[in-house]
């Protein structure tokens, strides 16, 4: 019997590790099973990868993480993606996140300490920045925390406000972009606790939220968004390991179920997913379970569609593994992988 088919994965890999590129897997519509139909390595380092709708249909966006730094747009029209044009350089080193918003592609660039904005034309290709925004300071951590490094990039769920993480700064800026001119304004800038250094942020479902994971200390930082005034507030931290777990452990990625009931965190060294259920203030969170990512060292987590099971891109035992997850109790069960070389980002279509 043919599977059910529930669309289709696409995953990022570092080719100077010996990825492949970015796979296209076909997902199974009852088991949430991953099947590769074929890969690209047309773009150097495609650490992060997004997705959105042009005229001539989907387009998918990569990074380039190198020093140089470009973004890249594929079509996926095929069974393997396929590069549109040349990568577009992005005017900043080291590129580890980019997200989209109407018009525009943004890039966090962690090498250069900037984020860069780059418009899409009507057929959805980039093109050179129209604007940078230039991050500034340092933190406690002499080795990682010199100069400013964002992470991620990505916009509030108003879509008013650009926010980005900087793990070198302990920061989180919030900016207003010039649709227009295609130029970021700097807003203001929450300060979170020195030498915790933040790396990426989920918004809740409902909005009113933001969990902040930290990467230099295994740390979620729970704030209070204002979207009319684009003011973020700590309110507050818990740990994503149990007391006692020896270290280095970095976290790298955190995700909030659909129902808003549950947060989960993947945590590089202890290769561990941490499972936390949040309480109805949205400001305190119960650290339930760590559960084996299924792999070695977790880059990247992701829902897919239905918010029924979770994908963890094990980047140094080079698979992704998929997880089946209850929905009473939010404990991922494993339910099978992918051997994907290199892996570093999960996204669906």
């Amino acid at each position: 019997m043919r599977a059910k088919s529930a669309g289709r994965a696409f995953i990022g890999s570092f080719t100077s590790a010996g990825g492949r590129g970015i796979t296209a897997a076909a997902v199974d519509g009852e088991t949430g099973a991953l099947t590769e139909t074929g890969a690209s390595d047309a773009v150097v380092d495609p650490s992060y990868l997004a997705l959105a709708s042009a005229s001539g249909g989907a387009v998918l966006y990569a990074v380039s993480e190198t020093a140089e730094g470009a973004v890249a747009a594929l079509d996926i029209g095929g069974a393997s993606p396929r590069l549109i044009g040349s990568p577009v350089p992005v005017c900043g080193a080291g590129p580890t996140h980019l997200a989209l918003v109407p018009g525009h592609l943004l890039t966090a660039n962690y090498g250069s300490g900037t984020v860069s904005v780059l418009p899409l034309g009507a057929d959805g290709l980039p093109a050179g920045p129209s604007g940078l925004l230039q991050h500034e300071g340092a933190g406690p951590d002499p080795d990682r925390q010199r100069g400013p490094h964002p992470h991620q990039v990505l916009p509030d769920p108003t879509g008013r406000w650009v926010l980005s993480v900087d793990l070198g700064t302990d920061s989180v800026r919030i900016c207003a972009l010039d649709a227009e001119a295609g130029e970021p304004a700097l807003h203001g800038e929450t300060a979170l606790r020195p030498g915790t250094g933040p790396r990426h942020l989920v918004f809740h479902p409902a909005g009113s939220h933001a969990y902040v994971l930290n990467e230099l200390e295994p740390t979620l930082t729970f704030c209070r968004w204002d979207a009319v005034a684009g003011v973020l507030e700590p309110a507050g931290e818990t740990a994503v390991l149990p007391d006692g777990v020896p270290g280095p452990v970095y976290p790298s990625e955190v995700v909030v179920s659909h129902d808003g009931r549950h947060l989960w965190a993947a945590n590089r060294g202890h290769d561990s997913i941490a499972v936390l259920a949040l309480d109805e203030t949205r400001e305190k969170a119960e650290l339930v379970t760590t559960v084996p990512c299924g792999g070695q060292w977790p880059r990247d987590l992701a829902l897919d569609p239905t918010g029924r099971r979770l994908y963890a891109a094990n980047e140094r035992s080079g698979d992704v593994t998929w997880f089946d997850i209850d929905p009473r109790t939010g404990v991922p069960r494993r339910a099978g992988s992918l051997a994907v070389p290199a892996a570093s980002c999960v996204i669906f279509a």
